[in-house]
């Protein structure tokens, strides 16, 4: 029984470090304008959440666009983005619940 502990404990831990392996990097240009000298907050990363099932498809044929805009002031347009992308795919907190038979 304490063996089988064991292992589950080392298959989470190994899990664990797997999912933070994966996580990115620091996004060195936040928070810094872009070249037109704005940043995107709360509102446009909002925007840019609703938009991005059609903007990944857009961004696999030119590099002109991207899904995410780096130059961003961080935790706000983070925030934005999540729950834009929650509403359009109809899930997080605000999805709708599936009907008890």
């Amino acid at each position: 029984m304490k063996r089988i502990w064991i292992l589950m404990l080392i298959s989470v831990l190994l899990f664990l470090f797997v999912m933070a392996s994966c996580a990115p990097g620091p996004n060195d240009v936040e928070k810094t304008p872009d070249a037109k000298g704005r940043t995107s907050g709360f509102f446009r990363g909002f925007w840019h959440g609703l938009i991005s099932p059609i903007t990944f498809v857009i961004s696999l044929f030119t590099k002109k666009v991207r899904l995410y805009e780096v130059h961003n002031t961080g935790g706000w347009y983070n925030f934005g983005f999540v729950l834009g992308a929650g509403l359009f795919l109809s899930g997080g907190i605000l999805g709708k619940k599936k009907k008890k038979f």
